[in-house]
């Protein structure tokens, strides 16, 4: 394919200088993949990339976000996705 200048996450290549078909912050690309590895019972690699999410999410931001509150509901909810998963014996209805 000749025309087709995208790498494997749907961006333009940068020289070309034009912008990127995905707009999907690296935050959210990094919950997905939380979510993959809890789906494929990768528990490991789930704890190791909330950790990274957790660090972007608490430094301080370079500019104001607006979904703060909601990026922080999402990292409390995957903590508490993975500690179930860890613990099915404790999971209350």
């Amino acid at each position: 394919m000749a025309d087709d200048d995208s790498d494997q996450d749907g961006t333009r290549e940068a020289g070309r200088g034009a912008a990127p078909r995905h707009s999907r912050r690296l935050s959210d690309k990094i919950l997905i993949a939380f979510h993959h590895a809890c789906d494929q019972g990768d528990y490991e690699v789930a704890e190791q990339l909330l950790r990274i999410l957790e660090m972007m999410l608490t430094r301080r931001p370079v500019s104001p976000d607006t979904n703060r509150r909601r990026n922080m509901e999402s990292l409390v909810a995957a903590h508490e996705r993975l500690w179930h998963l860890r613990h099915p014996d404790t999971n209350i209805s």
